[in-house]
């Protein structure tokens, strides 16, 4: 007797496809030109199969951005915490500007946030699904800061997050500079001399 296919196992292989095509396609030919019948070309699926899982190709972007950065909520966002904050928050930023240095990632990424702008709906599930987890997570990290002595006890934490990665996505989106290990560092360290001008910025 022939075995039966499975359909979850299908299903899974055809998600997959939609995703991986959805930001081939908006890497190579820009959000406003992405269209939900070139990802169901391209996938080898119908477009209804599209339109049962996600309401608006913002919404496919979205999904397929994080697949590619695979933060999803059940993975562990949780930061280094080596009791050194200085380099541990080195460690997080370097590899956050060479991740939105790399042409893989940075085309999702771009088109993701030039939907959001326009789509309020887009932009609580981005919250929702990524920037509120990774926040949390950062936020974790200054917390244990905090208990260390190592950044004020009544710090505004939310207002600490701007002042580190504001600089640098105004820099990103607005192409205004190269994104490099060093240009991490130096935000680190104003980062840590506007939250301690009294240490310098020598937090560890």
């Amino acid at each position: 007797m022939a075995k039966q296919p499975n359909p979850a196992r299908r299903s899974q292989r055809s998600r997959q496809a939609i995703l991986t095509a959805a930001r081939e396609l908006v890497s190579e030919v820009g959000y406003a030109k992405l269209t939900i019948e070139a990802i169901a070309t391209r996938a080898g699926v119908g477009k209804q199969t599209i339109y049962r899982w996600w309401p608006s190709k913002g919404a496919v972007v979205l999904d397929a951005f994080l697949a590619l950065s695979e933060s999803g909520p059940d993975q562990d966002m949780a930061l280094p915490d080596t009791g050194d904050l200085k380099a541990d928050l080195r460690v997080v930023m370097r590899a956050t500007v060479a991740e939105f240095a790399d042409p893989a990632f940075e085309g999702p990424i771009r088109a993701l946030n030039t939907e959001i702008i326009n789509d309020p709906a887009l932009a609580a599930q981005y919250r929702e699904k990524l920037a509120g987890p990774v926040d949390e997570a950062k936020k974790a990290r200054l917390r244990s800061a905090q208990r260390a002595g190592q950044l004020p006890p009544d710090a505004d934490l939310d207002l600490a997050l701007e002042l580190l990665y504001g600089p640098f996505y105004q820099r990103w989106l607005l192409r205004s500079g190269p994104l490099t290990p060093q240009y991490a560092d130096a935000l680190v360290d104003a980062f840590l001399k506007a939250m301690r001008p009294d240490i310098g910025g020598s937090a560890h």
